[in-house]
């Protein structure tokens, strides 16, 4: 903890809080009895109650009793898709795919993109998510919801190579035109879905335009250990080793689920010269039978790996609460070392690691002086978070999202003791449920692209 003086008064105090801190060697530690303070939307100091009782504010928040953490990342979604939330359960990956998913896609409108979009913020606001990945279509209209409901994105506008290269230049397009907005709150992204719908010719324009424009490239890669088998069969190349030729792994990119690299892409992973990212949502994994994401040997090359939901669609929910417990017990089982993972790294991944993998390391991830100020406020003092003999496990294992009070983003409060603020939930619910018999109708016998990997 710091503290120094700032001149005039501050937006925000918090106090009393227990916060989450990292120190120089980023271990996750935690200060009692804490006081943040915030201005124009930064924190600017980190500091004691005490220190800041009589800091002049125009708005104060006791929060004894709660834990102040970094806003959470949620680092691979497609927030639409919560209107398709369990529209096709119990399937093998190429029927959730074929059968149902992308013959409903193919009859999205902006209008359903916009409900869903507002629907999904909402989600991820009272889970206490402040930044998500978003990878999907009709990405304006995603990008002006994030404006309203006051959240943070990184935002991509998807295509596949069978849209020619109108799918590209859109994506493009989109990344330079909003990058920015939001008052600075969006960020952008060149957005290909895969090597198994983007064609190797695609995949390098890609990134070359990465490489001229300073984008960041998030796709899906690797999503299974049976994809990359398949993708050696026809290509004799991993999905990782597709990446590598065709130069994505030399621009910033980041790699959605990752379950299936495998020890051979070590190398292709080590010769990187971008800085690669994984995106893991562990529990899309276990409803689709899929491995976990191999976090051990990625740390061990230096990859950030970020928290992640994936969409409603297959994941059921926008919860990173619950994926950083995921990630935890089943890097455990996966590797039948009950050291791996700690709370704290699991607290480490939730953190700094999800804000490096959105290419946000240097701005969120951290309560520290001079970072934005998105945080959330977690009540400690329910029955299941009772008594406390270690909060790294307390907030891993028994904290839950509904234990979010409040969330803040930019020094902003969007929910104030478990009152949104930004979003009408009924009046969405109550158009999207007007409009869900015509976008889920799948008797036209379209979709949008074939599954075949």
């Amino acid at each position: 903890m710091t503290q120094r003086p700032a001149p005039g008064p501050a937006d925000l105090v918090i106090t009393g809080c227990t916060a989450l801190v990292h120190d120089p060697a980023e271990r996750v530690g935690f200060a009692e009895d804490a006081a943040i303070v915030v201005r124009d939307g930064v924190i600017t100091d980190v500091t004691t109650a005490a220190a800041a009782a009589d800091l002049d504010a125009a708005e104060r928040l006791d929060a004894r009793g709660q834990a102040a953490l970094p806003g959470l990342i949620n680092c691979h979604t497609h927030a639409p898709m919560v209107a398709l939330r369990g529209i096709a359960e119990d399937l093998p990956v190429e029927e959730w795919f074929n059968d149902h998913v992308w013959p409903i896609e193919s009859n999205l409108e902006a209008r359903d993109v916009e409900l869903g979009a507002r629907l999904a913020c909402a989600e991820l606001i009272r889970g206490g998510v402040t930044t998500f990945a978003d990878h999907y279509f009709a990405m304006d209209t995603v990008a002006d919801v994030v404006a309203e409901t006051g959240l943070r994105a990184l935002l991509g506008q998807a295509y596949f190579s069978s849209q020619g290269p109108e799918g590209r230049e859109a994506s493009l397009d989109f990344a330079l035109r909003r990058a920015g907005a939001a008052d600075g709150r969006v960020t952008t992204c060149l957005a290909p879905h895969a090597p198994y719908t983007v064609d190797d010719a695609d995949l390098a324009a890609t990134a070359g335009l990465a490489r001229d424009h300073g984008l960041l490239v998030h796709l899906h890669a690797a999503e299974s250990r049976a994809q990359s088998l398949h993708s050696i069969a026809r290509h004799g190349l991993t999905p990782i080793e597709v990446l590598r030729r065709a130069g994505l792994l030399d621009v910033d990119v980041l790699i959605a689920h990752g379950t299936g690299i495998l020890d051979r892409d070590t190398a292709a992973l080590r010769a990187a010269t971008g800085r690669v990212a994984v995106a893991s949502a562990p529990r899309g994994y276990l409803k689709f039978a899929w491995g976990p994401t191999p976090l051990r040997l990625l740390a061990d090359l230096g990859i950030p790996v970020g928290l992640a939901t994936d969409g409603a669609a297959s994941n059921n929910s926008l919860d990173v609460w619950e994926s950083m417990a995921l990630t935890a017990l089943v890097q455990k089982s996966a590797t039948g070392d009950p050291r791996w993972l700690t709370s704290r790294q699991a607290l480490h991944h939730a953190t700094l690691q999800s804000a490096r993998a959105v290419g946000l390391g240097e701005r969120i991830g951290s309560l520290a002086p001079g970072r934005r100020a998105d945080i959330v406020l977690v009540d400690l003092t329910g029955p299941h978070t009772q008594p406390v003999h270690d909060l790294a496990a307390t907030l891993v294992h028994s904290a839950r999202s509904g234990d979010v009070r409040t969330t803040i983003v930019d020094g902003r409060v969007l929910m104030r003791d478990r009152e949104l603020l930004t979003v009408d939930v009924p009046a969405v619910t109550r158009e999207l449920a007007q409009r869900l018999p015509a976008l889920v109708e799948r008797g036209h016998g379209r979709r949008i692209q074939e599954y075949d990997a």
